[in-house]
């Protein structure tokens, strides 16, 4: 299943970008798949603000630089669409409508009988199931504007974006090649990055509620370099009982999406079965802790061996693998 804006070629580099760093991965063809090379680039606050692109002329300089750093010029790219900016929903239309009709069906439906929060969407879909009256649907969709500005920049830089994806269907690659995956497995992913969370329910491999959350950032309180491997190293110096205070409201919004998903979209008839940790933040092992005291069900810690000629993938570059992983499955 994928987000797909373009058409897939060859030789990809995989591009996530967040309101705090870039970062690439390029995957080597070899069975299994290897990682081949990759690098990050911390962006300071105010650059890109809740997904969408704040200061254009200072992101346009850090890319510029990264590019020939990373040897990336006139290379295709794939590229996550940053979670603020996803919507997902669960449609039915009428079983009448042939299967090469329903773009077009969902086209004209946007905006009348289908209410997205924003104006001139970019979609797509994937089917779930179906009845004698009706085909259901997940409806991924993001705001047209603010997509195509990322796009419009890479190709301005001398980039060829192809493909876009979201997060939790990346993270779900990556796990699906990591685990003999349960079909009637419901995974509750849980992406935790230093500035903002991003919560996803799964039912087998459909993502079928998601939530982003921002996390209060204050650059001051951070001290943040690049480690001999020029990855980013990030330690909080100011009171920890600060960040404690915005893990109790991210356990409490998890609570509220367990919740709804229990009582709202299964009726009491499924449950929660594991939890699956991913992220970039410098606590996330004693986060992963706190949740096995909370809830009831596992809680996974996603990590990846693959080998590179650089090493392992560090885990806060695997939604770039996740990524990349589209070209091999």
């Amino acid at each position: 299943m994928t987000f797909s804006l373009f058409t897939p070629k060859n030789r990809i580099i995989n591009l996530v970008l967040n309101d705090h760093s870039i970062r690439f991965l390029e995957l080597k063809q070899t069975d299994p798949p290897s990682a081949q090379r990759w690098s990050e680039r911390f962006l300071p606050p105010g650059i890109i603000s809740d997904g969408k692109i704040a200061d254009i002329d200072s992101l346009t300089t850090i890319l510029e630089e990264c590019i020939d750093e990373w040897k990336m010029r006139r290379r295709s790219i794939r590229f996550l669409v940053p979670d603020p900016l996803v919507i997902i929903r669960k449609v039915s239309i009428p079983v009448e409508i042939q299967d090469d009709e329903i773009k077009g069906y969902l086209y004209l439906e946007l905006g009348s009988s289908i209410h997205l929060p924003f104006e001139e969407p970019v979609f797509d879909y994937y089917r779930l199931s179906e009845n004698e009256k009706t085909k259901n649907l997940l409806l991924f969709a993001a705001p047209e504007h603010h997509v195509m500005e990322y796009a419009n920049l890479f190709s301005s830089l001398k980039l060829n974006p192809i493909a876009a994806d979201i997060s939790p269907l990346a993270l779900y690659r990556l796990y699906h090649q990591l685990s003999q995956v349960d079909q009637n497995e419901i995974l509750f992913t849980v992406h935790f990055d230093l500035t903002s969370v991003n919560l996803c329910i799964f039912e087998g491999s459909a993502p079928v509620v998601m939530r982003p959350f921002a996390l209060s950032f204050e650059h001051d309180k951070w001290d943040i370099k690049r480690d001999s491997r020029g990855l980013m190293e990030c330690k909080y110096t100011s009171d920890a009982e600060e960040l404690v205070v915005q893990f109790e409201d991210i356990f409490n919004e998890i609570n509220k999406l367990i919740d709804f998903y229990r009582y709202t979209l299964n009726k009491e008839k499924q449950d929660i079965t594991k939890f699956l940790l991913n992220g970039d933040h410098p606590m996330l092992e004693a986060i992963v802790e706190e949740m096995r005291e909370r809830f009831e069900v596992p809680v996974e810690l996603i990590s990846f061996e693959t080998k590179g000629k650089a090493g392992s993938v560090p885990s806060n570059l695997l939604l770039s693998l996740g990524l990349a992983l589209k070209e091999v499955q």
